[in-house]
């Protein structure tokens, strides 16, 4: 009795009768559609835009000549 209920229970592959329906009603759209709508569907997403280039920005000089250094030594530290 066990038995015969697991077997009425058992899991059933339903694979192949799905794939056949779903091949039976195949429609395949005309490709100059299919392009035209990825097309329009192109390049609209964050991930499919490259990423835009920062400027890179070029080393700071210093503002300050040897001269000044010289002259901050004296006055800070009392160099001569």
């Amino acid at each position: 009795s066990d038995l015969e209920e697991y077997h009425k229970k058992k899991p059933v592959n339903h694979l192949r009768a799905n794939l056949q329906y779903m091949l039976k009603g195949r429609f395949v759209a005309n490709k100059a559609i299919t392009e035209q709508v990825l097309a329009q569907n192109r390049g609209r997403k964050s991930k499919d835009r490259p990423p835009k280039k920062a400027a890179k920005k070029k080393p700071e000089g210093t503002v300050f000549t040897e001269e000044d250094f010289r002259k901050f030594e004296r006055e800070y530290f009392g160099r001569p």
